[in-house]
């Protein structure tokens, strides 16, 4: 917490019992920083590898939200290490939407967060975010320090105030992970930012590990350095004061906003080029903005998403016309829709673009707004998941992870069976997947059901079964059950990435688990797990049931364990 007077005395530690934010943030190198506007930048500095920015200080001030002055509310989900901030643009301004001071600089830093090198990435600008919060009974001049941030997305928007609407950009920011620095930002690498006397290098060796990660790696590396969190962790600042001492600053994390933004949207500058992996992939379908109906989640893009999804796993077009879409997206919609929901797929096959993982080809640039259905009816544009994306659902493993994800993340509580039937993905609900002599009746629901179950203990090499399960002496692998008989003992090979479609697992010793009769059935409908350290667990709550006994002689492969766990809906990249 931290005190942002109109006394900018750099020499006041303390002011109205906080810390005074000049004091935190004096130095010998920069000047002094200001915190009176939405977008506060530092000036720029020319360094001897080139010009850079030291930093961008944010403000967000949510007791502004919805004035004249500020007609759009920002979002703080810190637990998920997202922000959504909207520029200064306004009203009444006459100048285009992307010149104001604060646009032009977000911009500007975007260009820089978007490099493509390593080496252009070292000089892009860091985003320090904070939040003006009420102290004292006033709402003014008390701010939270909110992180580290970089730009992942912006897209213009049309806002309204004063009954008029404006344009204006939206900024999707991604939060940086800042554990291993033990939840401490060091103000002394803003500093080295603006001395023209350091390389990019010696500024950058002073950054925070998860900022030198995205610097080496770019977006691909955000999945893996974006902050996320069950509990508001405090942060401090070890700033060093013209005096030469250091301060520290406790309990910076303000609690989550949960504010919803109702813009709608417009064709944006567009998204510049990047690359898309699997990671960035699943990251964007955990994180589909979906609207709320009656307060509960709307189907409407997870269903068209899921749609799309099985296109790529069953071999179809990435691409689908309009006409096919509205049929089959709004038959979905019709029989897995939120009962009172409309059945209105024109919604997903326009609004999935917020995705970042969606193309829409065939209307004229004039619809810059959300098209009546009718236009569509008459301009049959197509639509369906961008090639990157589709490339990389080819790939079995990530396609299973998607397809989990999805169905646990938006769809658990609607009928599985029927919902994966319908979409031709019943091999995906079990970890046997369908023989392949058995056909896919795709729309014929009780069938497809019970066909994985009924085939679910094909095993192909009786002599390899045999030999697995005398290796355990017929005891399962999760309980270490022997089930006695009335002439011996019996236990079932189990395969861990199945034999049938669309798995097509090896018919190996490596592929083999030995369980009882209980634990397989479990194993195979995917209601256990087993994680990378070799315990059992549920998949429902994630909570153990043991550890997995292994033998000497039966090696395991751990990419048929880590399938399977993708199949559960438990293994991310």
């Amino acid at each position: 917490m931290l005190r942002s007077a109109r006394n900018r005395d750099p020499e006041v530690p303390v002011i109205d019992g906080y810390r005074n934010i000049h004091h935190v943030t004096a130095s010998r190198t920069l000047a002094q920083i200001q915190l009176s506007k939405g977008v506060n930048p530092v000036a720029k500095v020319k360094a001897p590898s080139g010009q850079r920015r030291p930093a961008i200080l944010i403000r967000s001030s949510p007791w502004k939200a919805g004035t004249a002055e500020t007609p759009w509310h920002d979002v703080f989900d810190l637990d998920n290490g997202h922000v959504r901030y909207f520029g200064d643009h306004r009203v009444d301004h006459t100048v285009p939407v992307g010149s104001t001071q604060g646009n032009a600089v977000l911009l500007e830093a975007l260009a820089e967060h978007q490099a493509y090198t390593p080496e252009q990435r070292a000089l892009a600008v860091p985003l320090l975010l904070f939040a003006a919060v009420t102290r004292n009974k006033t709402p003014k001049g008390y701010v939270e320090f909110c992180g580290v941030a970089v730009i992942e997305h912006a897209e213009q928007v049309e806002q309204q105030a004063k009954g008029r609407p404006f344009p204006n950009y939206r900024y999707d920011l991604v939060v940086l992970d800042l554990s291993p620095e033990d939840d401490h930002l060091d103000w002394t690498w803003i500093e080295a930012r603006g001395n023209t006397g350091l390389t990019t290098e010696d500024a950058l060796a002073r950054a925070p590990r998860a900022w030198r990660e995205w610097v080496e790696h770019g977006d691909a590396a955000l999945p893996r350095v974006r902050r996320r969190t069950t509990h508001a962790a405090p942060i401090r600042a070890t700033p060093q004061h013209a005096g030469g001492g250091y301060g520290e600053l406790p309990a910076l994390f303000p609690a989550p906003r949960n504010s919803h933004d109702t813009a709608s949207l417009l064709p944006g500058p567009g998204n510049p080029t990047q690359q898309m992996t699997a990671g960035l992939l699943l990251d964007r379908l955990r994180c589909l903005q979906v609207h709320q109906n009656n307060g509960r989640p709307s189907r409407h893009k997870p269903l068209a998403m899921l749609w799309a999804v099985s296109r790529i796993a069953n071999g179809r077009s990435r691409l689908a016309p309009w006409h096919q879409f509205r049929d089959e997206v709004g038959g979905l919609l019709s029989q897995f829709g939120l009962p009172e929901s409309s059945t209105t797929p024109e919604y997903p096959f326009w609004h999935l673009r917020t995705s970042r993982l969606w193309d829409l080809n065939g209307l004229p640039p004039k619809y810059s707004v959300k098209p009546h259905a009718a236009i569509f009816d008459r301009l049959n544009p197509q639509a369906g998941l961008t090639e990157q994306a589709a490339n990389l659902l080819s790939d079995p493993f990530i396609g299973t992870q998607a397809i989990a994800l999805l169905r646990e993340t938006y769809l658990a509580d609607v009928d599985q069976h029927a919902l994966m039937a319908r979409l031709g993905l019943t091999g995906y609900e079990s970890a046997s997947g369908v023989p392949d002599d058995v056909e896919d009746l795709e729309g014929e629901l009780r069938p497809a059901a019970r066909r994985a179950a009924t085939h679910s203990r094909i095993v192909r090499d009786t002599e390899l079964a045999a030999r697995v399960k005398q290796l355990h002496d017929d005891r399962c692998q999760v309980c270490g059950l022997q089930l006695p008989t009335r002439f011996g003992t019996y236990s079932e090979a189990a395969h861990i990435r199945g034999l049938g479609r669309p798995h097509h697992g090896p018919d190996k010793l490596s592929n083999l688990l030995v369980l009882c009769p209980n634990h397989h059935v479990q194993f195979d409908t995917l209601a256990i797990h087993i994680d990378t350290n070799g315990t059992v667990r549920s998949t429902t709550d994630d909570s153990p049931i043991g550890e997995l006994r292994r033998h000497p002689a039966h090696q395991i492969n751990e990419a048929h364990l880590r399938y399977h766990r993708a199949l559960c809906g438990r293994d991310h990249c």
